[in-house]
């Protein structure tokens, strides 16, 4: 057959019909998958719909097509491909056996190949790319995805993951071409071929000497031995974060016995990601406290996000959220920066200075920057906006120090253009040495809040499966009080702003449109509130879900944490009855 090859996918079909499960092949076949700036995201199986070799090759000819379209050069510079660890024993399906088909279709056309070897974390793709001056990286993962997913995402030439137009580029020249090419199926001539390369040595060890220009405290280490307790959560960092750390000069931490290696059945967890907290992190609890470990670090298994805890002394663990840590890491490596810049290294003046946050992340390091006088900007969600405004910001010779995201994603490097959790891990052990003669990781956030002001957050969603409901929802809001007019305040919590990234409406611009960009296919508004408060509410691109990020941003030394804490919680309160409605709605809340 000229269409696929692979007989355990033909199989299952034959299965499927042969049991007559309309539902599930109704599942697999109704309709392709979206090509979106994520890329590809989805169960591995058989038919359209499903991640398997022959949508890995026809997603790999359309990427083809368009990079040829794009770049006279492709076939001097070519691109690179990695992969994490994750395999589907039923379709035969695996991250690794999906990179070498898309390698031999690169190949096929004459196209030079970067192929690792071995699994990788996610932010080696990025840096490759940046660092060979490569046209494009695919990574073959689903990061935090349940174990049945997986995923293809890509890297444009900048070192940043894709945004609009080429994602609707990309997506038309797949839809063009869809039978495969005879050599596309050909991995044995592929891996034979001069044109593929396995990059990984010396990829590995330049990542590793590129990080270290931000480990500043060497010789504080030596004298503060920590104990630190890593996971990489039955993925792929275990090796990379054991060799940031030797970088690092810092104690390697303990590895978390059962979670080091990678396992696609990820047998330890329910859902292999960091964010869900405690019931991910058991295991590393119980480690450190029989090594008597005070912090726990753990990444996703596609090891680009970072989780961290502390031991209180209450003997209870203090797991940080993505903001808590957002501003950890933001205070720290703008006090790298400020040491280096008293030191006399020629640096940029603090005017030259960026971080940057997603909208829907804390707005902390918008108050440091204002008191230490360097620039904060706001994108819209997702890293790919942060990686290509930072590209754009070094373009022009400023220094990008941070970025981050509250979904635990972090970049701490201007090396990777994309959430690194590897240096992430190590700049965080770096820190955390560096706190431990004066100070816990949890006293050091109440100092950065007391100086700068407590930003203190409460983010949840609603499930909602009815598009019509969702967009009558957001309607209702833009059309308030009358057409085109938004609440003015929420259950006696006056509303000083509306920013509107579906419409392109802002209150507070002077000509009243939002200079970030919009998007009429996602619906996303966010209040900013009299007593410092904001609020967005925003929906899932990949999930039925209605989102909601607030956070209540006080002035510095107003501290009284619990009563800020009773304040948040009344706003949420009101939001939720006056703008969800959630029993009219008939929403179901985030379960507990």
């Amino acid at each position: 057959d000229r269409w696929e090859k692979n007989p355990k996918t033909a199989m299952l079909v034959r299965e499927m019909v042969k049991e007559g499960a309309v539902e599930q092949l109704r599942k697999c076949f109704a309709a392709r998958m979206e090509f979106g700036t994520a890329g590809l995201r989805a169960a591995m199986g058989p038919g359209v719909s499903r991640m398997n070799d022959l949508t890995i090759i026809q997603t790999t000819q359309g990427l083809c097509r368009y990079l040829e379209r794009c770049f006279a050069d492709l076939k001097e510079r070519g691109v690179v491909i990695g992969f994490d660890a994750r395999q589907h024993t039923a379709s035969g399906g695996s991250s690794e056996h999906f990179a070498a088909l898309a390698a031999a279709v690169f190949v096929g056309r004459g196209v030079p190949v970067h192929l690792f070897s071995v699994f990788t974390p996610t932010p080696y793709v990025p840096f490759t790319v940046s660092h060979l001056g490569l046209c494009a990286g695919i990574m073959v993962t689903a990061s935090h995805n349940p174990k049945q997913d997986n995923g293809y995402k890509v890297y444009w030439e900048n070192g940043a993951q894709i945004i609009p137009p080429h994602d609707r580029g990309i997506s038309e020249a797949i839809e063009e071409d869809l039978l495969p090419w005879p050599e596309s199926w050909d991995t044995d001539s592929a891996s034979q071929s001069p044109l593929l390369k396995d990059p990984y040595q010396d990829i590995h060890r330049e990542y590793m000497q590129s990080i270290q220009q931000h480990c500043l405290h060497r010789r504080c280490k030596h004298t503060h031995k920590v104990k630190v307790v890593h996971t990489s959560v039955h993925g792929v960092g275990h090796v990379f974060v054991q060799a940031a750390f030797k970088a690092f000069d810092l104690r390697p931490p303990c590895a978390v016995e059962e979670q080091k290696d990678p396992d696609p059945d990820f047998p330890t967890v329910e859902y292999p990601n960091p964010e869900e907290g405690a019931g991910v992190l058991n295991l590393s609890f119980a480690l450190a406290d029989k090594e008597g470990a005070s912090v726990v670090l753990a990444n996703d298994p596609d090891a680009d996000r970072l989780a961290m805890a502390e031991k209180q002394p209450s003997g209870e663990w203090k797991v940080f959220s993505g903001n808590e840590l957002g501003a950890l890491l933001g205070w720290w490596l703008f006090q790298c920066w400020k040491q280096r810049h008293l030191q006399g290294e020629p640096s940029a003046s603090v005017k030259d200075v960026y971080m940057l946050a997603s909208t829907v992340s804390s707005k902390i390091l918008r108050a440091i920057a204002l008191k230490e006088g360097f620039h904060f900007e706001e994108t819209l969600t997702g890293f790919k906006w942060m990686g290509n405004r930072a590209k754009q910001l070094l373009d022009q010779g400023k220094t990008v120090l941070f970025a981050f995201e509250e979904a635990i994603g972090y970049m701490c490097s201007p090396a990777v253009l994309d959430k690194d959790g590897v240096s992430a891990a190590a700049i965080a052990g770096e820190m955390v040495s560096y706190l431990s003669s004066s100070n816990s990781v949890s006293q050091q956030l109440s100092a950065i809040y007391d100086q700068y002001g407590y930003h203190i957050t409460k983010n949840s969603y609603f499930i909602c499966h009815e598009q019509e409901t969702i967009r009558r929802l957001f309607e209702r809001l833009r059309n308030y009080s009358g057409e085109n007019s938004y609440p003015t305040e929420c259950q006696g919590f006056p509303i000083t702003g509306v920013r509107d990234l579906t419409t392109g409406y802002d209150s507070s611009q002077t000509d009243h449109k939002a200079i970030l960009p919009t998007s009429k296919s996602s619906q996303m508004i966010t209040f900013t509130f009299a007593n410092g408060g904001v609020a967005t509410l925003r929906t899932s691109g990949t999930e039925p879900k209605i989102k909601y990020y607030t956070e209540l941003c006080a002035a510095p030394g107003d501290s009284d944490v619990n009563q800020l804490k009773a304040e948040l919680n009344k706003l949420v309160d009101a939001i939720v009855e006056d703008f969800f409605q959630p029993q009219k709605n008939n929403l179901t809340p985030q379960p507990e």
